[in-house]
């Protein structure tokens, strides 16, 4: 924290369209976090021009389990990496990884968790009936899409949607929970306490999201 902003890594595997988002939020003047370095498991992701274009350094590391973990810890921690955010990346970490960068990692996931962790989030959502979907921000643990939860967004399903329309919507709110979620965590105002994420000075009002709306 040269300069007083939190280092941040990404990890990818496509696109990059919440990369692109987090890039975003840190050129804002007062944000707390740089994007200091993006490392991907596929040499093909988007997400890696897309970081070279802001001149972030980019990485494709081999997705061989165990030597993509060992080389990644290096890269991130040569980097001065001080808090690691998975975008869009799509497999298992180590369980030894994720405790190195315990409290230091954070994801997002296409649903409210704990509703529909795992895959097709979207079409489980539409099968299940619910009313409202959304996306989530957590810090990682072993077990897949669990761990404290910092920020959720949430969207009303509608009875014509389908999985790609919702999908799309959810990803607006990914857009804006993400860099949200990130920047309470690098000004150090998200403490876990019994495993639980506590955001410090958030509002205390009682303002309710209600569908269908009264």
């Amino acid at each position: 924290m040269a300069d007083g902003r939190a280092r941040v890594g990404v990890l990818i595997s496509g696109r990059g369209s919440n990369l692109a988002a987090l890039i975003k939020a840190s050129q804002r003047p007062g944000y707390p976090a740089e994007i200091a370095l993006v490392i991907s498991n596929r040499p093909d992701a988007g997400g890696l021009a897309i970081a070279r274009s802001h001149g972030i350094a980019a990485e494709t590391v081999e997705h061989t389990p165990g030597v993509f973990e060992d080389h990644a810890d290096t890269l991130l921690k040569t980097a001065g990496i001080e808090i690691v955010c998975l975008a869009g990346f799509m497999r298992i970490l180590a369980d030894a990884f994720v405790e190195e960068w315990r409290d230091r990692m954070l994801n997002i996931h296409p649903s409210l968790l704990p509703l529909f962790p795992g895959l097709d989030t979207h079409a489980r959502a539409l099968a299940a009936g619910v009313k409202i979907h959304g996306a989530t921000v957590h810090y990682v643990r072993p077990t897949l899409d669990q761990g404290p939860i910092v920020a959720q967004g949430a969207v009303p399903v509608l009875p014509e949607d389908t999985a790609e329309s919702l999908a799309a919507r959810v990803l607006q709110v990914e857009h804006r929970i993400y860099p949200l979620a990130l920047g309470l965590v690098a000004d150090g105002r998200v403490k876990v306490e019994r495993d639980r994420a506590i955001v410090q000075g958030a509002p205390a009002g009682n303002a309710s999201l209600l569908s269908p709306p009264d």
